[in-house]
């Protein structure tokens, strides 16, 4: 007998600016944690209510379970961000660690698989459908001997429907938002069918929901994938889209421990996902932002937070959907409320969560850089004195935000106004009225009064993290 087979529900990632918001427990939440905890961490209580008090015994266990699995400080308390992340909408699948595979770890037992489209979503021309769900396949095709061929009639290995409310698969869908769509482990019968919610809005581009991004993820677990803790795997639980749809390392392994890599001579290879406490981390660009500090790498942003054990991470997305990856130099103009993000020869404008109208500008005519600046390494404005600094290459230069025109005399060496740090520089903030600039995993403290380096530390010693 067939055990039922195991489904996944994406979820909307939750969008706040900047600081984590940490809503009051209210007289539902004791029912939120109950049935949070029984859907998603196998809590057994034979029917009977929690207590009202903070809990012991398996209670406090499945909290701490979950709390592990979401990064958040393991308390077995129902604190303010444990609650967040219960209130928000989620998979429908218990929470598992890393690329762990389907209970059982089922897999197709042959490499040519079929799909079909049952039918189409009008939100969508009928092409375009076709191409995010083709796209999607090879993602996986790629990096496997695995190879996918549409059918257009009859019983596929995959089949592909939009549907909404109860479809009759037990697993109904809840109306739009929440969960976006399910697929169904590898096996006979409705064994790795992938369905979608009719009542999502189904888009090509980052609005609502981008249904090559959910396809790619529903196919994983048509494979025999289950969750990923690391939160830029594609087969992480929740929604996010970044611009673009990649595998990560974690799910090239993770596919590739099922069915082997591709016979591909040169194998392919994804993206990893930053780790804040690994000795050996970067940063692309640094900046003050409302009094936080924010640290920016690849496709995901950094920051310290107390609900968090060690730092924040997340897609710069989630902020800001409108800018690019890989942000090169950003720095806050405080008196505006406005930070400055650039990205070779552009720059974008943004106040809080909303990028200004009419960015991305050029550099060149915005801040008079000569042609020969083809992008910005590092940039850090100065409160007191309306100065901006831009560091490229070996050289700087220094642009007064009230004439907003360069000053005379620059570009200037670096060496020879910052003594100690170097040559070059990959990011730099102020604070306190220090200069932090960054160049590798290296971090320098720098006092501009005396022009000299006081501290000479770890690029990511800003986290909570045990060595740096």
């Amino acid at each position: 007998m067939l055990s039922l087979p195991l489904l996944l529900l994406l979820c909307v990632g939750s969008r706040g600016f900047p600081a984590i918001s940490e809503p009051q427990e209210q007289d539902g939440d004791l029912d939120i944690v109950q049935k949070y905890l029984e859907n998603y961490y196998h809590l057994k209580n034979e029917g009977k209510q929690i207590e009202r008090q903070k809990g012991k015994g398996q209670v406090v266990e499945k909290l701490k379970e979950m709390q592990e699995f979401f990064g958040l400080k393991v308390t077995g308390k129902p604190d303010a961000a444990t609650l967040k992340v219960m209130k928000q909408p989620r998979c429908g699948v218990p929470d598992v660690a890393q690329f762990v595979l389907t209970d059982g770890n089922p897999r197709w037992e042959k490499t040519h698989l079929t799909y079909r489209i049952e039918n189409y979503t009008p939100d969508l021309p009928r092409a375009d459908v076709d191409e995010a769900i083709e796209k999607a396949f090879q993602l996986w095709s790629n990096v496997t001997p695995l190879t996918f061929t549409k059918v257009f009639a009859g019983e596929a290995d995959i089949m592909i429907s939009f549907v909404s409310g109860d479809h009759r698969d037990n697993s109904p869908f809840d109306g739009p938002g929440g969960n976006l769509a399910h697929a169904f482990q590898p096996g006979p019968r409705i064994g790795g069918d992938a369905h979608f919610d009719e009542d999502e809005t189904w888009t090509s581009n980052f609005r609502n929901y981008n249904l090559f991004r959910v396809a790619a993820h529903e196919f994983g677990h048509s494979l025999g994938l289950s969750h990923s803790t690391d939160i830029g795997a594609l087969m992480y639980p929740s929604y996010f889209f970044s611009g673009e749809v990649q595998l990560n390392q974690d799910d090239i392994s993770g596919i590739q421990t099922i069915y082997g890599p591709s016979a591909n001579p040169s194998q392919p290879s994804g993206p990893q996902t930053p780790r804040v406490c690994d000795s050996k981390l970067t940063f692309d660009a640094v900046t003050t932002l409302r009094g936080e500090v924010m640290f920016f790498k690849d496709r995901f942003y950094m920051r310290v937070n107390s609900l968090y054990p060690e730092a924040e991470l997340n897609f710069i997305s989630v902020f800001w959907p409108r800018l690019p990856n890989g942000l090169e130099a950003a720095y806050e103009v405080a008196e505006r409320d406005e930070v400055r993000f650039f990205k070779g020869n552009k720059y974008w404008a943004v106040q809080g969560q909303d990028v200004l109208p009419g960015y991305p500008k050029d550099i060149h005519r915005a801040f008079g850089f000569p042609a020969t600046v083809k992008s910005i390494n590092a940039a850090v404005s100065e409160e007191d004195t309306g100065k901006t600094y831009f560091f490229v290459a070996n050289k700087y230069w220094r642009y007064d935000e009230l004439k907003r025109s360069m000053d005379a005399g620059y570009p200037k060496m670096i060496a020879h106004d910052f003594p100690g740090i170097g040559n070059k520089v990959d990011a730099v903030f102020k604070k306190d009225g220090f200069f932090y600039f960054f160049h590798g995993t290296r971090q320098y403290k720098f006092d501009p009064k005396t022009k000299r380096v006081l501290t000479l530390r770890k690029a990511n010693s800003w986290f909570n993290c045990r060595e740096n």
